[in-house]
């Protein structure tokens, strides 16, 4: 199962998350914020500050991608219009991680914080942790 290490206050990121539910092949991705006590060790563990992350990470088949290697990594789990982000490998990396930075600082500021954490639904409980 893959994991993805995500920022629970980000508005960004709990859509992101939502869009994934929504979008998966398969449901075989595990979800762990990164203010659950799981999520901050993992963060550490990959040199992640948790009270401040610039990325987020998805772990897959023991693989950890951070920046745009994670979203293109997530996207080989999704069907729809995501499918198309493995194109952003047509751009040098040093290229995409800089405007991953750019976004992933500024993403309070452009898409706010969310109120309160996301909530899954009963089926979908056992694959996060909170």
């Amino acid at each position: 199962m893959a994991i993805w290490l995500f920022d629970s206050d980000c508005v960004l990121c709990t859509r992101g998350v939502q869009y994934t539910l929504k979008h998966e092949k398969e449901p075989t991705i595990r979800f762990v914020a990164i203010t659950s006590d799981e999520g901050r060790a993992l963060a550490i563990q990959h040199d992640l500050d948790p009270d401040d992350p610039t990325s987020f990470l998805f772990i897959d088949d023991g693989q950890v991608y951070d920046a745009s290697d994670a979203v293109i990594a997530l996207s080989r789990h999704l069907k729809g219009p995501a499918r198309a982000l493995p194109l952003l490998r047509l751009l040098p990396k040093a290229l995409r991680d800089a405007g991953y930075r750019v976004l992933a600082r500024n993403r309070y500021r452009l898409f706010g914080k969310v109120e309160s954490c996301i909530t899954p639904t009963p089926q979908q409980r056992h694959r996060f942790v909170l």
